[in-house]
């Protein structure tokens, strides 16, 4: 049984009206919607959906685009660039473009050939799209119970029933993680491409998708929207003999102003939007399918040995190299050959053999003696990474850090940034005491720290470390410190130039021996036992620091009554006279 809408007589209605229905009929609760014909849907190519008037390409039109373009931020910006004034990587393709339909309501409430349900492995009701199930009718769910399930990035098709459409695709969209962002984005785009490809294959010619990421998932709505977009426009334009319609539906005016702004990068409708979408693409926009490009899965073809280049077989390489695609040659630069000589180009790694040699150093060091661990000072024994691969743990947990909220651990005020030391240097305080292993997310604590010491690292600096009372709480092995040094990088070690320990105790003094013995010497040499307070203050001046009330407590009693008396009321510090 399919629903009809009344409105569906009314097809001579202006495409303004129809537009202005179509974005009050937004997705409500509670009664049934009306369906709705595909031709009361805004098609792309409509002279109304434009952000400005074609017929009229003046200066002011121009801007006019540009500021249409411009007025919502882009946070891709950052990315952009890669298309410059060359050529267009999406050139205007008006027969892509009549296939191309923007709608905002819910998908199941359109007259098209299929409809496509976001959902999880199970295709189970509670975590398909909300609403979908109740339109369609129980049997939707009794078949999907039939099917066995379906994989991340697949997609799977069922009968619609009481939906006005004639088939619903089931696909599963990927789980979001700024780690494997490159893996969550092939999943999205290989969802968009597999619902495709399920409708050519049964004959089906319109489709009407909403955004397949969730909220439950965390998949940003911006990134999102490129990869939908740019993979159905990489489809159409091999199959766009065999679909005549797509309908991107949004249900909320966040998704419907990122479509509306996105729409023009990847199917321009004049030469205006053509260039404009040359300067505001991003510079990754995938491969032929749409889908991101990854560099260690190329296939490398290696230059010729050199006896092989100076044999009689050799082929001879021409002094003009044409251009692929154009009329222009390219000369042969010396300068240019130098740099390309195998010689300078094998100082690159191959990625594969990068990766064999890290596989070898971890097994290496997973069969050689554990010293340390055996010593109770933790598992030492993991392969030391290169500088490229230090800088790139580094980046990728830095742009996780500043993708969370971490106020929790700063509230636990375990670091914190303090003035400068008698050098002028930035300090970086650590208080060991309010180092709470037992209730405290390590993962997140790197992370919070790697986002604070950012700002120091790039110049030299100092830290100053209160052991005061810490040895009463229980403190991270070696290990830890060993992972948390490759974390904050290179850069760290070489801009440190000062470790201040107060109050050390005989266990962190061996401890801190490891660390320059097993770990890193350069970086652990650098450290100064400061016994009082009063000999801190020699190295960084005391208005220079916030320190914790209990830590001049602990100076009185580990001095014998000889140190720093701070007065409660006014926080005045002075010295208590010996005797």
């Amino acid at each position: 049984m399919q629903r009809r809408s009344p409105a569906a007589a009314s097809a001579s209605a202006s495409p303004g009206a129809v537009a202005a229905a179509a974005a009050a009929m937004a997705p409500g609760v509670g009664g049934v919607e009306p369906a709705v014909a595909l031709d009361q849907v805004p098609r792309w190519s409509d002279p109304d959906q434009r952000f400005h008037s074609p017929s009229s390409p003046t200066a002011a039109g121009s801007e006019a685009l540009a500021s249409s373009f411009l007025s919502f931020a882009d946070p891709l910006d950052a990315a952009a660039g890669g298309g410059g004034h060359g050529a267009c990587r999406f050139p205007v393709d008006p027969e892509v473009n009549s296939r191309i339909y923007l709608w905002r309501g819910h998908p199941w409430n359109l007259e098209v050939d299929a409809v496509v349900n976001s959902t999880n492995e199970s295709l189970d009701e509670a975590h398909s799209s909300p609403g979908l199930h109740a339109a369609a009718g129980p049997e939707l769910a009794e078949e999907c119970a039939t099917l066995g399930g379906c994989r991340t990035g697949m997609a799977k098709m069922t009968n619609a029933y009481d939906l006005p459409a004639r088939k619903v695709i089931h696909t599963v969209g990927p789980k979001y993680a700024v780690k494997y962002h490159t893996a969550a984005e092939s999943a999205l785009s290989h969802c968009y491409r597999s619902c495709l490809e399920l409708l050519v294959e049964n004959g089906l010619e319109s489709i009407a998708m909403g955004c397949i990421y969730t909220e439950a998932k965390n998949y940003p709505r911006e990134p999102a929207a490129h990869v939908a977009i740019r993979t159905v426009r990489r489809f159409l334009e091999k199959q766009k003999d065999k679909i005549t319609a797509v309908v991107f539906c949004t249900i909320s005016s966040t998704d419907t102003e990122i479509y509306k702004r996105l729409l023009p990068l990847y199917f321009p409708r004049d030469k205006q939007e053509e260039e404009m979408a040359s300067l505001k693409l991003p510079a990754d926009v995938g491969d032929e399918n749409g889908e991101p490009i990854i560099d260690e899965r190329k296939i490398r073809i290696k230059t010729l040995p050199a006896e092989a280049a100076n044999s009689k077989y050799a082929v001879p390489v021409p002094a003009d190299i044409p251009l692929s695609g154009s009329g222009l040659t390219r000369r042969r630069n010396s300068k240019l050959d130098s740099y390309l000589d195998p010689s300078f180009m094998s100082i690159i790694k191959d990625p594969d053999l990068r990766r064999k040699e890290q596989w070898e150093k971890s097994a290496q060091a997973k069969k050689g003696f554990n010293f340390a661990k055996l010593l109770g000072f933790g598992d030492l024994g993991g392969p030391a990474l290169s500088a490229a691969e230090e800088y790139s743990l580094h980046q990728r947990y830095l742009a996780k850090a500043n993708s969370l909220n971490l106020s929790e651990i700063a509230e636990m005020k375990i670091i914190y940034r303090g003035g400068v030391d008698s050098e002028g240097r930035p300090i970086m305080v650590v208080v060991g005491a309010h180092f709470l292993l037992r209730c405290l997310d390590l993962e997140r604590f790197i992370l919070y720290v790697v986002k604070e010491f950012e700002p120091l690292i790039q110049k030299p600096y100092s830290i100053v470390y209160f052991h005061s009372a810490a040895s009463l709480q229980v403190q991270p092995d070696l290990g830890f410190m060993k992972r948390l040094q490759q974390m904050l990088g290179r850069k760290h070690q070489r801009n440190l130039q000062a470790i201040y320990v107060l109050h050390p105790t005989l266990g962190l003094r061996t401890a801190i021996l490891a660390l320059q013995l097993l770990v890193d010497g350069d970086v652990w040499k650098k450290v100064v036992y400061v016994d009082r307070l009063m000999q801190l203050f020699r190295y960084v001046p005391r208005e220079q620091l916030t320190i914790p009330d209990f830590v001049f407590q602990h100076d009185l009693e580990v001095n014998g009554g000889k140190g720093i008396i701070v007065d409660p009321r006014t926080k005045h510090v002075y010295q208590r006279p010996s005797g």
